[in-house]
């Protein structure tokens, strides 16, 4: 006869990597993925480099890129919010880009030139 004894065997370290390639293999890439070259490097350096040394650049940068998102509204309806529509502008890609340069000429206005920016927020 055989004797046996009541030790359970675990095999999961044995089972889950066979397992896991075999999903790996069979799963086709993510179309979504993000890829390895970004397009939009070369300018979003370019952005982060621009150095303000002109008043009326930084004038025109204040104005031209807005302090809030000019999209984002609440729809009132008899005096009741319905809806909201959420900033848009955080798509962009460049967002962070145009950010950054409009408050490098916020500081170049208030730094260099001693000028009040409080029209511009």
């Amino acid at each position: 006869m055989l004797k046996t004894t009541n030790l359970s065997i675990i095999l999961t370290a044995f089972i889950q990597p066979e397992t896991l390639e075999k999903n790996a293999k069979l799963s086709p890439k993510n179309p979504l993925a993000p890829s390895r070259y970004d397009v939009l490097q070369p300018l979003r350096q370019r952005l982060d480099e621009l150095e303000i040394q002109n008043r009326k650049v930084a004038h025109f940068i204040a104005k031209l890129i807005p302090a809030q998102c000019p999209f984002e509204r609440d729809i009132v309806l008899f005096g009741r919010t319905i809806a909201h529509i959420p900033p848009m502008c955080k798509l962009n890609p460049l967002y962070d880009q145009f950010v950054g340069l409009r408050f490098r000429a916020l500081c170049y206005l208030v730094e260099q030139c001693g000028e009040d920016i409080q029209s511009y927020c």
